[in-house]
């Protein structure tokens, strides 16, 4: 049991932990609980938990202020799971170091997935990154190699493109928001600069062949940013 991964649920309501502890040890993970932030954070400081699923709206502090605390320490996938749906609050959390952001209700197969997904990418953070591979829907992908094939024919990109799909390749899976990539791609001084994403965002699916209505590899976040599909990631 002990090398098991072991989820952190940090959530003042008992019927949302009971229903997440349930669901989770289905999936053979081990759980630990905390129903105000004062007690999440010492749990994650003690038990060290592999993931951490976090509300924000928690009764004696801010579920932000518990993501900058925990990343002031921690590198622990964080994956935030609240009513909170605005624009503004995924963003905050996510440019925080959020991992993965969930809207309340959810469907607990997509959390589920989001939870594998996490969890295989914090098994590879010591790997080196400039050899990733990744592999989806014909798309092929060999970052060491500096390839892209598309169902077997070579796809060419202008370093621009490449650069942004190669950062949604180290976080397949994952949400990377608009920030992220505008500064990781372009620089600080174009932070706010989202008409340069999107074009390149829009080349993007048409050499890979992806439909903005029905993406099938590139989703978008709203007002967030992108995520990257990979295996077993639930649909669009």
């Amino acid at each position: 049991m002990a090398d098991l991964p072991l989820i952190l649920v940090i959530d003042d309501e008992p019927q949302i932990r009971r229903f997440l502890r349930i669901s989770l040890v289905s999936q053979r993970f081990r759980v630990i609980e905390a129903a105000t932030g004062a007690e999440g954070l010492k749990r994650a400081q003690d038990e060290s938990p592999d993931l951490v699923l976090l509300d924000l709206g928690l009764p004696d502090m801010d579920g932000q202020t518990v993501l900058d605390a925990i990343r002031a320490h921690s590198a622990v996938p964080v994956i935030v799971v609240s009513v909170r749906g605005q624009e503004n609050e995924k963003v905050q959390a996510l440019d925080n170091g959020a991992n993965d952001y969930v809207t309340k209700p959810f469907g607990i197969k997509e959390l589920l997935a989001r939870v594998r997904s996490l969890l295989r990418y914090q098994a590879q953070s010591n790997e080196d990154r400039s050899a990733v591979s990744y592999r989806y829907a014909g798309l092929v992908i060999d970052l060491a190699a500096h390839r892209v094939n598309l169902d077997g024919e070579a796809v060419h990109l202008t370093p621009k493109e490449y650069a942004v799909l190669k950062r949604l390749v180290h976080h397949a899976g994952r949400v990377v928001t608009q920030t992220q990539l505008l500064n990781d791609v372009w620089g600080p001084t174009h932070a706010h600069d989202t008409h340069y994403l999107r074009i390149v965002v829009s080349k993007l699916r048409h050499k890979l062949g992806d439909d903005p209505q029905a993406p099938h590899l590139l989703q978008t976040e709203a007002g967030v940013g992108y995520r990257l599909l990979a295996e077993h990631d639930p649909p669009a």
